[in-house]
């Protein structure tokens, strides 16, 4: 590829609490740790209380909040000045629209399908229902749209010559030509003079173009003061008295005469018509496949990519978009003419957060992208560190603990059902409209009915057995897209035999594009216009229905329950580790390598830390059941049943050995706190025993008692106790995954990407837990004292983190002074024999007369306190030319290939020949 391709990239979280300011400060750090480019989470103007970013209102302006045009261009200039890159986290998908940041959307409230953005946003005005024709569905109420209006939740208010209602924050334009409504019943209360000039106005509205009147109409009312006083009085009439239904008749007039309806919130999972970010109201969908809102949504980041500013993107989302394909190739586009080379199809670095099943999919060929944001590593990471041959024991003593019987498969589409009844029924509904009125065209099919046609729809949905697929107009499906969907047709007519046949081969035709000969081109038109729309809805239902439903349902070893991830799936052999990075330096070598982001379920040192319980299961299975009889008297019951579940209970425990602190005294309050948090978060995902529209706030409150007495000094005694032991020992064969987890992440074909405050031990749970504040300050002096230390002194004091980040800084700065050879190099699986082979991953990296050696130790516990020295008996690693290469971690020259020498000081080994090694570059 013609790009520049990082090195390594450094997540950053900005918010009000952390800006380019913040930012500078921290470069000399990062540059010494070894960062080449920082990656940047969304810092266009967000929503104001935002701290993530996602709630884009304006793309083409910074967000205030984390700094203006002179603090972001000293944060690019101090960049520049340690030549370090920038990857931006970009947003095409979606906007927030929950305040009235967002000029564009506001317009539309105001001007419906008059307005000049009115086809930026992927709206249905022609939803199927009457009352709903070319009107927006706006879920924003806290109740029933009538028990609002009569309580006086809704105010009518005037500013600068404009209308609108208030509903709390919420500030809702009037449409203009319903202002005749207001100003006429004004012009009642006025003398005449004023009368006829508020009724000239009022016509005014009929005929003109809004802005004129309204800038006209505020100069005559500032110049008539008792006219002023005289609307606000109308105002507040017009406001209604709660308890008096009747005077709420005027204010209802006016709001059916917009171009929104508003509704209770719960409304939106039927009747919402504007595709949104996945079941989030607040985040309406954009259509960037408009050239015109493509241009429109992205004037500044092609200005700072082509100033320099930006060096890449990190497209948020690729699976909500239209056609993806196309957007990367039109943004490859845009910046090779903004940069002065035209006709370069991949000019730019790119990556794409896009789930693919770590060991079944591969990223599709044609897009124009170095690859993804680097799921698939982390899961693959977890899953070599994972003991296979565990699977059963674990299984049986997860089913017995719980209860729980059926498989991951299984829950995940039961979940996936849950989330499209609940969440996704509008969606889903819209579909069936569409492939009904598809149906009616061949006469094969056209007596099939909209409730055969819908339910048909959300089985296959259900049965996906990917997050979508990328059917274009005009272009075949792919090999991959065609398994996919016959697949999932083959498990839909499994798991519904008595719905007809003929309903899943009509569907399966058009998912294919196998439509009939002799349409016309607007039929062929509405048939893909289907297509593309089931592709658009497969991803959000997945996400919601396996990635924030099932994940937190099934819990045998919850190592694996990440993003991306299939906790059906148990541990993967080391050849196949061995094949994903061979296939990947073939096919997307610039791929991010990620192991903690601001998504994952929890972070990299506490999946490594879970992931030990299968190397140890019997032990487990003991130490569950004595922990659950210790702590039955702190359960409650509520009603028949106890709180937490044995399930939930199961978690738990998983949980605190994934996080306990590893140094005594610690704030226990919180401490406390936070896993409360975690398992109440836990508890409305999972959407068993609480949800997030239905929060059951006594079994909430049970668990997080239960917490409370678990984690307490007093009350938990006895369970720390018989704890304590068990998770020290897995905290510190956790570390060794971690370490092993790091230098694969640094060596292996991808770029290394390290989320903020991970170099060292980081014992996060997912967001916002993961989003806490980072002591930077803490890590430079720990990064400063490094220099002269030895690895028997980082070995001996494992438990500071120290470890973790001397490693990570060899790796970054080795691969910041040989950027060519981590792109280019050749990877080459190395045979390991002797009695702990099963125990070792090993390869070389080879480019030219450049060589790297790689040993890194799996499964430690049986290997005693740390896999050094004489643990590894006779085992050796089958690699000739290693003998004289430079040990990166102790500086020992290798005189063999044994693990007694090459594992002797330090439990990892990265071994170097012909490679620049600078402690500084």
């Amino acid at each position: 590829m013609n790009v520049r391709v990082p090195t390594s990239t450094y997540r950053l979280q900005f918010h009000a609490g952390f800006g380019f300011r913040n930012a500078c400060d921290i470069l000399d750090y990062l540059h010494a740790l070894g960062v080449g480019d920082v990656y940047a989470s969304p810092y266009f103007q967000a929503g104001l209380e935002s701290t993530h970013g996602y709630d884009v209102a304006n793309h083409n302006t910074f967000n205030p909040a984390i700094g203006g045009e002179s603090e972001y261009r000293n944060f690019v200039s101090e960049l520049r000045r340690r030549d370090m890159g920038q990857l931006l986290d970009f947003v095409p998908n979606h906007m927030g629209i929950s305040e009235s940041l967002n000029v564009w959307w506001m317009d539309v409230l105001e001007n419906g399908l008059e307005s000049d953005y009115a086809r930026f946003f992927d709206i249905d005005w022609h939803p199927g229902k009457a009352a709903l024709e070319e009107k927006i569905v706006l879920p924003i109420l806290g109740g029933r749209y009538g028990k609002v209006l009569e309580a006086g939740e809704l105010k009518p208010v005037y500013e600068n010559g404009a209308f609108s209602v208030r509903y709390f924050d919420a500030r809702l334009p009037v449409r203009p030509k319903s202002y005749p409504l207001i100003l006429r019943r004004l012009a009642e209360r006025l003398e005449t003079s004023e009368r006829e000039e508020v009724e000239h106005f009022a016509e005014r509205f009929l005929q003109e173009p809004s802005p004129a009147p309204k800038a006209d109409l505020a100069e005559w009312l500032a110049a008539h003061p008792r006219a002023e006083s005289a609307l606000q009085s109308f105002l507040g009439d017009l406001s209604g008295v709660p308890g008096d239904a009747s005077t709420f008749d005027s204010l209802h007039e006016l709001l059916e005469e917009q171009w929104y309806r508003l509704a209770y919130w719960r409304v939106a999972a039927e009747e919402i018509n504007y595709r949104r970010f996945f079941d989030i109201n607040t985040l309406a969908a954009i259509r960037v496949e408009i050239p015109e809102v493509f241009e429109a949504s992205h004037q500044l980041v092609l200005e700072l990519l082509a100033r320099g500013d930006v060096t890449g993107l990190r497209i948020d989302h690729v699976d909500g978009l239209w056609n993806p394909r196309e957007y990367l190739e039109r943004l490859q586009s845009r910046h090779a003419e903004a940069t002065g080379r035209p006709g370069d199809d991949q000019s730019l670095y790119v990556v794409v957060e896009k789930i693919v099943d770590s060991t079944r999919e591969m990223l599709p060929e044609n897009w124009a992208t170095a690859g993804t944001t680097g799921y698939e590593f982390a899961n693959q990471a977890v899953n070599v560190l994972v003991d296979a041959s565990a699977v059963s024991h674990l299984t049986e003593t997860y089913r017995r603990f719980t209860g729980v019987t059926d498989t991951f498969a299984d829950l995940a589409y039961e979940k996936k059902r849950l989330v499209m009844e609940t969440s996704f029924q509008s969606e889903v509904s819209d579909l069936g409209r569409k492939l009904d009125r598809l149906s009616e065209l061949h006469r094969d099919y056209r007596d099939l009915t909209r409730n055969l046609l819908t339910s048909a729809v959300r089985e296959v949905i259900g049965c996906f057995p990917v997050y979508r697929t990328y059917a274009t107009p005009g272009v075949q499906a792919s090999e991959a897209d065609e398994r996919a969907i016959l697949r999932a047709m083959s498990q839909a007519r499994r798991r519904n035999p008595a719905i007809e046949k003929p309903v899943f081969d009509f569907l399966r035709n058009l998912l294919l594009m196998r439509f009939p000969a002799g349409l016309e081109p607007d039929q062929i038109e509405a048939h893909m216009r289907f297509v593309m729309k089931f592709q658009q809805c497969t991803s959000p239902v997945t996400a919601k229905g396996v990635e924030d439903t099932a994940l937190y349902v099934y819990h045998r070893l919850v190592a694996l329950n990440e993003v991306g991830g299939n906790p059906g799936d148990f541990g993967i052999a080391v050849s196949d580790f061995h094949q994903f990075n061979a296939a990947r330096r073939e096919r997307t070598p610039g791929t991010l390598l990620a192991t903690s982001t601001h998504d994952t379920k929890r972070s990299e040192d506490v999946r490594m830390r879970i992931a030990v319980l299968s190397e140890i299961p019997d032990r487990w299975r003991k130490a569950v059941v004595r922990w659950s009889r210790r702590n039955r008297r702190f359960r409650t019951t509520l009603g028949d049943e106890s709180a937490p579940s044995s399930n939930e209970e199961y978690l738990l425990y998983q949980t605190l050995l994934g996080v306990w602190p590893l140094d005594e005294p610690f704030d226990r309050g919180d401490f406390t706190a936070r896993i409360q948090a975690y398992m109440i978060k836990a508890l409305k995902e999972a959407k068993v025993n609480s949800s997030w529209t239905e929060p059951n706030e006594d079994w909430e409150s049970a668990v997080a008692t239960f917490i409370a007495r678990v984690i307490d000094e007093r009350t938990g005694t006895a369970f720390q106790r018989d704890f304590l032991p068990l998770a020290n020992d897995v905290a510190r064969w956790g570390a060794w995954n971690s370490l092993s987890q790091t230098v694969l992440k640094c060596t292996v074909p991808g770029v290394p990407d390290i989320y903020q405050g991970t170099e060292l031990w980081d014992l996060s749970l997912v967001d916002p837990d993961n989003r806490r504040p980072v002591d930077f300050e803490r890590r430079a002096r720990l990064l400063a004292g490094l220099d002269g230390v030895t690895p028997e002194d980082l070995v001996a004091g494992w438990r500071d983190g120290r470890i973790k980040m001397f490693v990570l800084r060899a790796l970054l700065r080795l691969r910041r002074s040989n950027p060519e050879f981590f792109q280019r190099a050749d990877y080459i699986p190395l045979e390991v024999s002797g009695p702990a082979a099963d125990r070792v991953i090993a390869f070389r990296r080879e480019l030219g007369g450049s060589c790297l050696w790689v040993v890194v130790p799996r499964l430690t516990a049986r290997l005693g306190e740390a896999p050094i020295g004489g643990v590894w008996q006779s085992t050796a690693v089958i690699a000739d030319g290693i003998a004289g290469a430079l040990h990166v971690f102790t500086g020992n020259t290798a005189t063999d290939a044994r693990l007694e020498g090459l594992l002797g000081r330090f439990p990892v080994a990265v071994l170097t020949q012909n490679l620049r090694i600078s402690p500084e570059s």
